[in-house]
């Protein structure tokens, strides 16, 4: 048969029923190749001796038997080559039913690369991912018989394939209603189509599959309710809907389930995976709000992932993926289940080594002139740079690396290398350039890998975890923010604030970026990290403790950067339980207050900010919210039954279980504040709320304590807005403030407000 080359994109790699990997190419020529590929996979056994020999016993009388062969690899956590026993399967699924038997027949052996997903052992194996560039070689059966990739995860700027996309969304939430209509989206056109009758529904529908073959479908509520429903109405009126790309192949459904992380109850809903093409509920996807489409790709592409697993799991399984990926590439082995346990430690090495990050508690007020400087991805630079991985012995503090490179260095290398140079690039990019949107959501998928890989060093379930790296990582890290103050005060700087990486310092005459280059040097200098300054604000404020004034609070803070931006952290819009009512109405009064172009200028626009918090509260007493807007988000912490005092979360849960809806520990409950028992009303019920019921006092408590956190630091406290905001208003004719609501007009004034700033 006559071979032929082609070349173009890796859509999706998986097991092939015959036998063997599917693999799809988006080609250059525009078409969708299905391709087969045979891939044999390897698991590793070690043990005793003896057990090692009953094991080949074993499995050369299993039909077809593996092919089997003794093997020396490395362990990351043990010294020089060890001897295993080396299992290949033809067949990807037999490796998998094949492992499962031996573990359970052979439950003291320690096994390796036993259940690592097929796109990893691929990455490994020929360096492919999602969107990789790649030339195959192809007989005439359809069979790729040479591989070879043509870039890496690591390009700046990768070729963008021609993906096709086609969107699905229901007329409403159907948590809440059953929704009506079906809007279809693809080459800039909408169509509607009725959901019921369903015969029409599902004819109209697969014409529009096959007259786009999508790439990619893109779904709101495609995972928990969609797909199911299109699926089920198929199945029932017997016409096949080509959901999957892949001829006769059902999708794949993954149950929902609730676990436990870094303190957290984390609840994912149930899951559709297509084959052949992706699907992504961006209402199920783990960060879609913060990086969409471009950043789920950026993901894919730097963890090797499949697209679909990472569009809905957690920065940390794709560090985990990258790291799998790595030790492929070495030869080191993988192991089935962490066996490490912590080292033995006294309380006095407890007490030494185990601090976590530096904190220093902000002085609490109003600062003028102040400059952010923050390391750049500090903790996985420190692993970088000192070489921090569970193989390498602990270093002392910031001690530059004089080893071989581990294997979470590796890992992590290109990675910072990557977003490092995505954020030059933006830094270069004005404001309105195209490209920044996409640039922007590719580096914050980086940022959260990054930000997790430290956490994930100590996870305890981790397979290259061990808690003593992570340990030597926050020392470092204390160390570096302690050279940067010293640096500081050197330098004639007051630090205002110091939180884990980051720094906040004043110094008079220092307004502009430029004074505080001389200060970037000297701390690059001192500890051999990338730092940058993340801006200079007009003024920030460091909010106190809510139960004690006097009390700061590290993480909860608001600023107004030169350029006018804002920066929030802690308050009520930054919460997600938070009505979004009261999360605008606060960003409404900050975004109104940075309109002042110094801290002296803010006192003539805090007559405008308590206008704007009046009309707030008057749509509130006038019923004109809707009650959308009204909705708080609050998650269901455990099961039901284990509340000993309900939380409003827990009574609104059982008032959803009562109408016949489960709920899930993690799941985040949409309910309305009510007067009276039982105080909540969840919106997703069937019946609607009454309106007259609405606690509208407590919304306007919410909203006047919500307002109060941005006017309280300029001399207007809670306790004293009720009064600002009813009382007779004295009317004075103002004159026109740059930005003033309606120049000229007439707004009551607060009386004299003492204004305490901190001013270099």
């Amino acid at each position: 048969m006559m071979s032929a080359r082609r070349r173009g994109w890796l859509l999706d790699l998986y097991e092939d029923p015959a036998g063997g990997i599917t693999l799809w190419l988006l080609a250059d020529d525009g078409r969708r190749l299905h391709l087969r590929q045979e891939f044999p996979v390897t698991f590793y056994a070690g043990g005793e001796a003896g057990q090692l020999r009953a094991l080949w016993r074993w499995l050369s009388e299993q039909q077809p038997a593996p092919r089997l062969a003794r093997a020396e690899r490395r362990d990351l956590f043990l010294p020089g080559l060890q001897t295993v026993l080396a299992v290949e399967c033809a067949d990807p699924a037999a490796a998998t039913s094949l492992f499962r038997r031996v573990a359970q027949c052979f439950p003291d052996l320690t096994y390796y690369d036993a259940d690592l997903p097929l796109a990893l052992r691929h990455a490994g194996r020929y360096g492919s991912f999602p969107l990789a560039r790649c030339q195959v070689t192809v007989d005439g059966g359809g069979w790729v018989t040479d591989w070879q990739s043509l870039d890496t995860p690591w390009e700046l700027d990768p070729l963008p394939p021609p993906l096709s996309i086609l969107t699905l969304e229901p007329d409403g939430d159907p948590q809440r209603r059953t929704p009506g209509y079906l809007l279809a989206g693809a080459a800039g056109r909408t169509t509607c189509l009725a959901l019921d009758p369903p015969r029409p529904l599902l004819i109209n529908l697969r014409a529009l599959l096959e007259r786009h073959d999508p790439d990619v479908l893109l779904t709101a509520w495609g995972d928990t309710w969609l797909l199911p429903r299109l699926e089920a109405l198929a199945e029932e009126h017997h016409l096949p809907l080509p959901l999957s790309r892949h001829p006769g192949r059902a999708s794949e459904r993954r149950a929902e389930r609730t676990y436990f992380s870094y303190g957290q109850i984390i609840y994912r809903g149930s899951q559709v995976h297509l084959f052949g093409r992706w699907h992504i509920d961006r209402c199920n996807a783990t960060l879609w709000e913060d990086y969409s489409l471009a950043g789920t790709l950026e993901a894919a592409r730097v963890t090797a992932l499949p697209v679909q697993n990472a569009a809905r799991t957690s920065p940390g399984t794709g560090i985990s993926a990258m790291q799998i990926v790595t030790a492929l590439r070495l030869g080191v082995l993988v192991p089935w289940r962490k066996q490490q346990a912590e080292r033995p430690k006294t309380a006095l090495d407890l007490l030494h080594r185990d601090q976590g990050g530096l904190i220093y508690q902000p002085l609490v007020g109003v600062h003028a002139h102040v400059g952010e400087i923050d390391f750049i991805s500090m903790y996985p630079g420190i692993m970088v740079r000192c070489n921090i991985s569970p193989e390498v012995p602990p270093p002392g503090p910031l001690s530059p690396a004089d080893d071989r490179p581990g294997l979470i260095p590796q890992t992590l290398a290109p990675l910072l290398a990557k977003r490092v140079a995505l954020k030059h690039e933006l830094a270069q990019l004005p404001g309105w350039h195209p490209q920044r949107k996409a640039l922007k959501a590719r580096s914050s998928a980086h940022k959260w890998l990054l930000v997790t890989c430290f956490g994930y060093l100590g996870y305890k379930n981790a397979r290259f975890g061990r808690i003593e790296a992570h340990e030597a990582v926050t020392s470092s890290g204390r160390e570096a923010l302690l050279r940067a103050k010293e640096a500081a005060e050197d330098l004639g700087f007051t630090v205002l604030h110091l939180y884990v990486d980051g720094m906040w310092v004043q110094r008079a005459g220092a307004r502009d970026p430029a004074d505080f280059t001389s200060l970037l040097e000297e701390i690059a200098s001192r500890c051999g990290l990338p730092i940058a300054l993340e801006g200079v604000y007009r003024w920030v404020v460091f909010l106190p403790s809510r139960v004690d004034a006097r009390l700061p609070v590290a993480n909860r803070y608001f600023g107004v950067y030169q350029d006018g931006s804002l920066k929030v952290r802690g308050i009520e819009a930054r919460r997600r339980d938070t009505a979004p009512f009261i999360a605008e109405s606060q960003m409404e009064l900050l975004q109104w207050l940075a309109r002042a172009e110094s801290l002296e200028q803010v006192a003539d626009y805090l007559p405008g900010a308590l206008e704007l918090l009046r009309r707030r509260v008057r749509r509130l007493r006038r019923g004109e919210v809707p009650l959308e807007q009204l909705l708080a988000g609050l998650k269901l912490s455990r099961q039901l039954e284990a509340y000993k005092t309900p939380s409003a979360a827990a009574r609104a849960a059982r008032q959803l279980q009562q109408a016949g809806k489960e709920v899930r520990p993690g799941q985040r409950i949409r309910l309305l504040y009510l007067r009276g028992e039982p105080g909540v009303h969840a919106w997703d019920l069937p019946a609607p709320p009454d309106r007259r019921a609405l606690d509208v006092d407590y919304y306007v408590r919410l909203l006047l304590r919500a307002g109060a956190a941005i006017l309280a630091p300029f001399g207007i406290p809670e306790d004293e807005l009720p009064a600002r905001l009813m009382g007779e208003p004295r009317p004075q004719l103002l004159q026109p403030v740059r930005g003033e609501p309606g120049a000229a007009a007439t707004l009551d004034l607060p009386s004299a407000i003492d204004l305490r700033v901190a001013s270099a």
